[in-house]
């Protein structure tokens, strides 16, 4: 239970879904977590829970859109527990739609939520991190980002952006021992994956119980991207740097 002990963990995002259960997963392997969410979200009763239960954890609230607001967070954070040494850049949000149709507050929205939130997060913990002596960064990422799907290529455009982010940063920030890779899940069974599923069914896609078995045999579970979180941010993968790690079952493989 101690895969991660004396390691300093942010998970943005991680007031509900894959991001509360890689929170709770790195809290009980050791670390001490800094969760960063909307002020309106969960995050103080989540961070209490994991209190409750044994672990480290605190909430600073955020949108991590916001240079502003992201840079008070860590400082928070860092503040209380010191230099982040996991950053788990979780948050996101998701958009599905005709193309055409599309408005441009929607395109800068996502890109905002899903792709600027890392460049502004990773900016505020990089400094700490290189003075810690490294660190792995994880950004979540998706099977959209390698794999169109109809009606969200917003969504799938802010995923590849994903992608070549953590391979960017791993590829700049190797030689200071720092570790940048992403996490891309296949359909998840969370609010916000059935939520995405609900989208396409509506706008004609092929996204049925029977689709997501023939696809991906069944939804992935919040605590498996956790636990894959888990393997990046420990020193167990300390020579996996630049991956794109997919939990999807052979979705993609197919």
């Amino acid at each position: 239970m101690d895969r991660l002990k004396n390691k300093v963990a942010i998970v943005t995002g991680g007031a509900g879904g894959c991001g509360l259960a890689a929170a709770e997963l790195f809290a009980s392997e050791g670390a001490k977590v800094g969760i960063i969410d909307l002020p309106s979200s969960s995050g103080h009763e989540e961070a209490r829970r994991i209190i409750d239960n044994g672990g480290e954890a605190m909430f600073s609230p955020a949108d991590v859109s916001d240079s502003s607001q992201v840079n008070k967070a860590v400082k928070e954070i860092e503040d209380r527990f010191g230099a982040i040494t996991v950053l788990m850049n979780h948050a996101g949000t998701l958009s599905a739609g005709p193309f055409l149709e599309t408005a441009e507050e929607d395109w800068d929205r996502l890109m905002e939520v899903n792709v600027k939130s890392m460049f502004l997060v990773t900016k505020a913990v990089l400094p700490g991190m290189i003075k810690s002596g490294g660190g792995s960064i994880i950004c979540t990422s998706s099977i959209s980002g390698v794999v169109g799907t109809p009606m969200e290529v917003l969504y799938c455009t802010s995923k590849g952006a994903c992608h070549m982010f953590a391979r960017a940063i791993a590829v700049e920030y190797r030689d200071s021992n720092i570790r940048s890779n992403a996490i891309c899940p296949g359909f998840i069974a969370t609010a916000h994956g059935r939520k995405e599923l609900e989208l396409l069914r509506s706008f004609g896609v092929d996204a049925s119980e029977d689709d997501i078995k023939n696809m991906q045999g069944r939804l992935c579970e919040p605590r498996e991207v956790a636990s894959a979180a888990l393997f990046l941010a420990s020193d167990e993968s300390s020579f996996v740097n630049g991956a794109h790690l997919f939990a999807d079952n052979g979705y993609t493989a197919l």
